[in-house]
C-alpha cells in the first residue's frame, strides 16, 4: 500500500517478453512497471517463459527490475523447423490467455495493459474481457498498420493486410489507447474511434537514472585494443527511414576528409544494428571511401553494456528517421550518458524537444519535410565539424529530462487508469 494507506490498485501487464530478454519493447514495461507501485498500482506481469525466446539473452538486464514487479511466466509453443510461425505472441496466446484468466479468478485485477509490438498479444485484451468485463488498454511502442509502399516481399504486405483485419477487433473494446508518443496512436483513434470517445495517453519509454548507477566489473570496450583514437558510437537497431541521413553523412565526412578537415583519429562504432536487409552501413562506408574508420558490428549487445560504452565513448551519434513521430528511445541513455551527443532528427520529433529542452542541442541537425538533400547535407557537414573538435562545452541540464523519466510516464498512465476507473463505479 501507499503512505497515505489507500490499497494498491491491481494493473495486470501482457507483454510476451521479460528480462532476460534485451529486446527494445521488454524495456517499455519494464521501466513504467518500476514505478507503479509510486503511483497506487501493483504491477503484475503474465510474460513467457526466457526458453521460449529466440534471442540472446541477458541476464544482467535482470538488475534493471523493481522487486515490486510480480512476475507470472508461462510455456510457449516452440519455434518449428522450418520456422513458420517465430512471433512470441502467437506461440504464448493461449498460455498468456490462461494464466490470467486464472489470476483474475484469483483476485480483483482493475485494469488489464497491453504493450505492441507483438501485436498478436492486443487480441488477449478482447479475449479476456469478454470473459471477465475486465477493463483494457492497448499501448503502442509501434505502429500496428503503417505504410509499407517502400518495403519489398509478399510477407510484409501481408503483414499488413492482417494488421487492418485485426486492429479493429484488438481496439473495439479497449478503454484505453497509449502510446511512446501520440502520433504513434493517433491514426488508430481516426480509423477505429471516429464516433466514440475513448481515453488515450502519451507517455515516453524514459530512462531509470538507477539503470546508470549498476557497475560491471571488467567490461571490455569494442576499441580497447585499439590506441589514440577518438571512438564515436552509434547504439541499437538501423532503420529504414535512417538511411537517407547516414548516406548523406558518410558523403559529408568524405568531402571533410577530401578537404583535410576531417579528425583522422575518429573511428565510428556502430553497435547493435540488426539484421536489418537494407543496404549495410559497411557498404555506404565502402562507397564513400571511409570504411577504415566504420566498425559495424550488427549483434546485439547486453543491455548494460552497451550504458558503459556510451558513456566511456568520446562522442555519441542518433540518426533518426524521416518521420515526424519518431522519438529513439536511445536519447535518454545517449544524454544520461554525459557524453556529446550529434543528432539528426525530424524537426517536429519529440525528441528534438527533449534535446533543447534540456540544452542538448548544440550538435543537432533538424531534417524538414521535402529538403533539399544538399541543404541537409550542408547542415550535417558544418554540425559535424563542431562536433568532432567539441569546441563548446557540452553541459547539458539533466535536471530537466524528468518530465521525459519513466517515474513520469508511470504517474501519466496511472492518472488516466484512475480517471478510467472512477468514470467506470
Amino acid at each position: 500500500t501507499l503512505e497515505s494507506n489507500k490499497p494498491l490498485k491491481n494493473l495486470l501487464i501482457l507483454y510476451p517478453h521479460w528480462p532476460p530478454s534485451n529486446l527494445a519493447g521488454v524495456h517499455r514495461s519494464r521501466l513504467i512497471g518500476n514505478y507503479l507501485t509510486e503511483m497506487g498500482y501493483h504491477p503484475i506481469v503474465v510474460t513467457v517463459k526466457p526458453e521460449f525466446y529466440e534471442e540472446t539473452l541477458d541476464y544482467d538486464i535482470e538488475k534493471t527490475v523493481s522487486k515490486d514487479i510480480e512476475v507470472h511466466k508461462v510455456d510457449a509453443r516452440p519455434v518449428r523447423k522450418p520456422r513458420i510461425i517465430g512471433d512470441i505472441g502467437i506461440r504464448g496466446f493461449r498460455s498468456m490467455k490462461k494464466r490470467a484468466l486464472e489470476i483474475i479468478a484469483e483476485r480483483k485485477i482493475d485494469f488489464i495493459w497491453i504493450p505492441i509490438p507483438s501485436f498478436y498479444s492486443s487480441l488477449l485484451g478482447p479475449a479476456i474481457h469478454k470473459k471477465t468485463g475486465v477493463p483494457y488498454g492497448i499501448d503502442y511502442i509501434d505502429p500496428w498498420v503503417r505504410d509499407a509502399t517502400h518495403l519489398p516481399g509478399l510477407r510484409v504486405k501481408l503483414s499488413i493486410a492482417i494488421a487492418k483485419v485485426l486492429e479493429p477487433i484488438a481496439v473495439r473494446r479497449a478503454s484505453l489507447i497509449s502510446g511512446v508518443s501520440r502520433p504513434y496512436y493517433e491514426p488508430v483513434l481516426e480509423r477505429n474511434f471516429k464516433n466514440k470517445s475513448i481515453a488515450d495517453v502519451a507517455m515516453p519509454y524514459g530512462f531509470d537514472p538507477n539503470d546508470h548507477k549498476i557497475e560491471l566489473e571488467g567490461l571490455k570496450m569494442p576499441w580497447s585494443d585499439q590506441e589514440g583514437i577518438k571512438p564515436i558510437i552509434y547504439a541499437g537497431a538501423f532503420l529504414p527511414n535512417s538511411s537517407n541521413f547516414m548516406d548523406l553523412l558518410f558523403k559529408a565526412l568524405k568531402d571533410l576528409r577530401q578537404e583535410g578537415k576531417l579528425d583522422p583519429s575518429i573511428r565510428l562504432y556502430f553497435i547493435g544494428t540488426g539484421s536489418y536487409k537494407h543496404e549495410s552501413i559497411s557498404t555506404k562506408a565502402e562507397k564513400n571511401a571511409i570504411s577504415d574508420i566504420v566498425i559495424e558490428d550488427r549483434s546485439r549487445h547486453p543491455f548494460l553494456n552497451i550504458l558503459q560504452f556510451l558513456s566511456h565513448a568520446y562522442g555519441l551519434m542518433i540518426i533518426g528517421s524521416t518521420e515526424m513521430h519518431y522519438t529513439a528511445s536511445k536519447t535518454f541513455q545517449s544524454l544520461l550518458s554525459e557524453r556529446p551527443v550529434f543528432a539528426v532528427f525530424h524537426h517536429l520529433s519529440s525528441a528534438v524537444t527533449m534535446m533543447k529542452d534540456t540544452n542538448a542541442s548544440e550538435y543537432l541537425v533538424e531534417y524538414v519535410d521535402r529538403e533539399n538533400n544538399q541543404t541537409l547535407f550542408e547542415k550535417m557537414k558544418t554540425t559535424w565539424l563542431k562536433f568532432q573538435e567539441q569546441r563548446t562545452e557540452w553541459n547539458p541540464d539533466l535536471t530537466l529530462l524528468t518530465p521525459y523519466s519513466s517515474k513520469e510516464s508511470a504517474r501519466k498512465l496511472a492518472k488516466k487508469l484512475d480517471e478510467i476507473l472512477d468514470h467506470e463505479m
